[in-house]
């Protein structure tokens, strides 16, 4: 195989989400800010694209999904190329992608549920938030059904994924209805018995991981009391905020702590200071056991010793995400990342570095034990860890994209020594891949779903894989 050259690069993007999206358009920026041309092929699992910001956002939030408006523009601009519903690994190797691209970038970010190990915590009735985010927000391939009979839920995080997991199980799912939530969504949260949701932290009020926006919101969902506990405001006596956004938070919640409660038919309780021991019960879930705990003074919290235990009949744990591996990828399952250095996908050459006190979260093995895998990278939450917001994601992506150009400039890329377009391949498969046409014509079928609603909506998500497909692959424009 002979060098690359930057003249004529083609780049295979592996993940539809916000981070392989902006990955696409830097690079086709970058390079063409070089003087040279580059071929773009975006590849998704699902039907669908936009990742987490379709199926990870609830569907309450729609100023969050309004990064949807900016993802469209990119893909709509013709430089990069979708084709969904095609799972590496599965459809295609990661091995025939090096065949037929100069370079593959990994963008399959973090959807697992990262593991909470204390005793009960697999008993029925135990979930991963992630799970019940995928389900409210219409993921194809989770059960179309979530039961909801118990009265009292625990939520166990105090991230946003935790305030969203809670908002949604202690909201009246009247106030859904103008939302795009699915109809199988909606009828599962009319049957809700859910009356008291009750969020466990470990740590206090003042180390919360929500946005003040989110909080504040949380206080203004119709016909639903906020409790919170003035035992978990002790601590906080004579200690200044960290920032202006904590300010904000702790001003918020002592408001809350005033608030006369107005008798609302549910409760959504706070709970700090208490880390989790236990899920109790037999044959599914009937309670959870925590240990009260107070601050250090040096940022941590320890026990105190004091047992407490509440009666619960579902719990769900937002403790954080886990990356998702590729197929013959590196894959570092410590972290849940890909082992990478600044966005070049790495394999050891000795063994790796120690983790960092914050856990290594940026997935980055130090250079002196690993070696670059030629033509390979990563980016988005699979390269640094499920933390940061959307302006992360694009920082990530213009760092990894820096260092593709500068391989490719500097021939350190190996062309491409298949050729051919991979959609024949993927015809010849029998894989019923879908393309831009084909989402533009599901994003036009679901407008119309939720034009013609009885709760009369922006659109109505269709949930079945089979039907999403079937919507996309109608569309007589399936080669574009």
């Amino acid at each position: 195989m002979t060098s690359s050259s930057l003249l004529n690069l083609r780049v295979a993007i592996v993940g539809a989400g916000p981070a392989g999206i902006y990955a696409g358009n830097i690079l086709a920026n970058s390079v063409q800010d070089a003087g040279g041309s580059v071929a773009i092929d975006l590849f998704e699992s699902l039907p669908a694209p936009y990742g987490l910001i379709r199926y990870g956002v609830a569907p309450d939030h729609p100023r969050i999904k309004g990064i949807v408006t900016s993802l469209h523009e990119m893909l709509d601009a013709g430089t990069i190329r979708f084709i969904g519903n095609v799972e590496v690994g599965r459809d295609i190797a990661l091995e025939e992608l090096h065949e037929r691209y100069d370079a593959v970038i990994l963008a399959t970010g973090a959807i697992r549920d990262a593991d909470l190990p204390i005793p009960g915590i697999d008993l029925p009735g135990s979930f991963g938030a992630a799970d019940f985010v995928a389900w409210f927000d219409g993921h194809p391939d989770v059960p179309a059904d979530w039961t909801l009979d118990g009265s009292q839920v625990a939520v166990i995080g105090n991230g946003n994924v935790a305030l969203d997991v809670a908002r949604i199980l202690a909201k009246h799912a009247e106030d859904l209805r103008s939302t795009e939530i699915a109809d199988n969504v909606l009828a599962g949260l009319e049957a809700s018995a859910v009356t008291d949701v009750h969020v466990f932290g470990r740590r206090g009020p003042a180390d919360i991981k929500f946005t003040p926006i989110e909080l504040r919101e949380l206080g203004e969902v119709p016909n639903v009391d906020i409790v919170v506990h003035d035992e978990d405001f002790a601590y906080l006596e004579g200690v200044a905020p960290a920032n202006n956004q904590m300010k904000v938070m702790l001003r918020v919640l002592e408001s809350w702590r005033t608030r006369e409660p107005s008798g609302a038919s549910r409760r959504l309780h706070l709970h700090f200071y208490h880390a989790p021991l236990e899920v109790l019960g037999s044959d599914r879930v009937e309670g959870l056991r925590f240990e009260r705990t107070e601050p250090t003074g040096d940022g941590g919290v320890r026990g105190t010793g004091e047992i407490r235990e509440f009666p619960i009949q579902q719990v769900y744990r937002a403790v954080g995400y886990y990356g998702t591996p590729v197929v013959d990828a590196p894959f570092d399952d410590v972290r849940g990342v890909i082992p990478n250095d600044e966005g070049r996908v790495t394999v050891p050459t000795t063994p790796p570095l120690a983790a960092d006190a914050s856990g290594g979260a940026s997935g980055r093995v130090g250079p002196e034990a690993a070696s670059p895998v030629t033509g390979l990278y990563a980016t988005g939450w699979i390269k640094r860890g499920p933390v940061g917001l959307i302006g992360h994601t694009k920082s990530d992506a213009i760092e990894t994209i820096a260092h593709l150009v500068a391989d490719a400039t500097e021939g350190r890329l190996t062309a491409p020594d298949v050729g051919g377009d991979v959609l024949d391949l993927l015809g010849e498969r029998d894989v019923a891949f879908t393309t831009w046409n084909g989402w533009l014509a599901l994003d036009a079928h679901e407008r119309e779903l939720g034009a013609g609603h009885r709760y009369t909506r922006e659109r109505v998500k269709v949930v079945p894989r089979d039907e999403q497909v079937a919507i996309s692959r109608s569309n007589s424009l399936i080669q574009s």
